[in-house]
């Protein structure tokens, strides 16, 4: 990390301090509830009490399974005051996922709610560690019992930049979940970076997406930190996300591609007052030219979009409202990014390599993690090293910089369909399928091929009303792709499967071509 511990304020003291500058002022709000700083810190500080009454030591791990809730991020905050990290997990996880996650994180107390209920129905015995009810339901032990009583306050714990901050387990859309190391110091430069995106006491935030999704924490811990209000909601609805943002004077959001898409599909949406906004934000899974174009024209305030990855790393940003010409790249990267393009070979793209010449995507800043928890082995496949030493994240993404620096994306790595030798990028076909007037979502897998190795199929969402014919739409797709790209197959489907942050589940779709529905 570049930062020493002289130079270093950990997020905990950061929001502590607000605490003490403006304690009446609003934290968090959630539906009918709303917590002041004063009382957030002061939760916060019986959690870190009580963890610290438990023996659960600094440095070592707890984790949260639960719905969104104010006493959530007063727990998450509580255990970071402790100098304890957290492993935020997803509610909807199946009991074997979640006891494998609970056991790799070595949590020492977990977290829950009746919304985890089912998952851990037969469970409690096999994971071993205490189970503490945040809403007070039978689930566990009642959150309201365990915490520490009102005036007690935590031993004062002095976290240093290299501590786990987080364990963010990844999304699993390829592969098997793995514990992400986020430390204090990458969370205190997401904070650092926030002010770039106006970010400040005044600020009202609306999060939509889940308090375990990185997506969702790089917008709340900046907010906390620097004194603006976050407005939770517990599950998203395009309706109700506009009606709080009209009530709350909402100022900035983090929305995925998909969320931005249903909510100027809602019919109340031409009719809300959303003047108060100045930022928009996108992350996590690809933003379309279009969409960005449409959000720009239709919502006001400034519009950025971010590519980078939980792991860290570099982080390009597109600022689309200054660059609408350049809605096909995800942006330039970060003032504190090195990010490079490497061979299949594993080598650095020379300087005088062809422009457009496309390469894996690493990348080194600040914010970076510090590896995969457990997995020294795959932390070591993720690295990159430069020929003076210096540490880089491989994305596993594909993509190219245009004359101006701006880097645009073609595909996941490991996405890539190899078909007869020729390298063939899924959103490239994705691209012309969206550009159907009857496609409002498109999806390419490579599926196994005797002929061909891998042959490239697609599945396709019909807009409303569109009468939609699968042959049809295969055969116009096939005469506008070149030869090497064209479709084996075309599927209709109603929806397209995707995880809470809205990344396509292509592993889903290759295991669902050719089963019978």
């Amino acid at each position: 990390m570049s930062q020493t511990s002289t130079d270093f304020t950990s997020l905990p003291a950061l929001v502590d301090a607000q605490g003490a500058l403006r304690p009446r002022h609003p934290a968090v709000v959630l539906d009918q509830r709303s917590i002041d700083f004063a009382s957030l810190n002061r939760l916060a500080d019986r959690v870190a009490a009580a963890l610290q009454r438990d023996g659960v030591p600094a440095r070592s791990v707890v984790a949260i399974c639960a719905a969104t809730s104010i006493e959530y991020v007063a727990t998450f905050l509580g255990s970071l005051r402790a100098g304890v990290a957290v492993a935020p997990l997803s509610p909807s996880l199946n009991p074997q996922t979640l006891r494998a996650m609970v056991q790799d994180a070595g949590a020492r107390q977990l977290f829950i709610d009746a919304s985890t209920r089912e998952a851990l129905l037969g469970l409690e015995a096999g994971l071993g560690v205490p189970c503490i009810a945040l809403d007070d339901a039978d689930a566990g032990l009642a959150f309201t019992r365990w915490l520490a009583p009102g005036d007690a306050r935590p031993a004062p714990v002095e976290v240093q930049p290299d501590w786990a901050f987080n364990l963010i387990y990844s999304s699993g859309t390829t592969g098997v979940p793995k514990g992400i190391i986020q430390p204090f110091g990458m969370r205190s430069s997401h904070v650092q970076r926030a002010t770039q995106g106006g970010y400040g006491p005044d600020s009202v935030t609306l999060l939509s997406t889940p308090l375990y999704s990185n997506t969702t924490l790089v917008s709340l811990f900046p907010t906390l930190s620097l004194g603006g209000t976050v407005v939770l909601m517990g599950k998203f609805d395009a309706g109700q996300y506009l009606e709080l943002a009209a009530r709350h004077r909402v100022t900035h959001t983090m929305l995925v591609p998909v969320q931005y898409q249903r909510i100027l599909a809602h019919p109340a949406f031409a009719e809300t007052d959303l003047s108060s906004f100045r930022y928009k934000f996108c992350t996590s899974a690809p933003f379309a030219a279009a969409l960005k174009a449409e959000v720009l024209q239709r919502w006001p305030g400034a519009l950025i979009e971010y590519y980078g990855m939980t792991e860290g790393g570099g982080r390009c940003e597109l600022r689309v409202h200054e660059h609408p010409g350049k809605q096909h790249t995800v942006g330039r990267p970060s003032p504190d990014s090195d990010m490079r393009l490497l061979d299949d070979d594993g080598r650095e793209l020379p300087p005088d390599a062809p422009r457009g010449t496309p390469g894996e995507i690493v990348g080194h800043s600040p914010a970076m993690m510090s590896g995969y928890h457990n997995h020294p082995a795959k932390t070591a496949e993720a690295e990159w090293f430069d020929a003076s030493g210096k540490r880089f994240i491989r994305t596993g993404d594909v993509g190219y910089f245009d004359a101006d620096g701006f880097l645009i994306l073609m595909d996941r790595k490991k996405d890539m369909v190899i078909s007869g030798g020729f390298n063939i990028y899924p959103s490239d076909i994705e691209a012309v399928l969206m550009a159907h007037p009857d496609i409002a979502d498109a999806a390419v897998v490579g599926v196994p091929s005797e002929r061909w190795g891998e042959t490239p199929v697609a599945f396709v969402v019909p807009r409303p009303g569109a009468a939609a014919d699968a042959a049809a739409l295969l055969a116009w797709a096939n005469g506008q792709l070149e030869k090497m790209q064209r479709l084996a197959a075309l599927e209709l489907s109603q929806e397209l499967p995707r995880n809470a942050i809205g990344k396509v589940l292509k592993r889903d779709l290759r295991e669902r071509f050719g089963r019978a529905p």
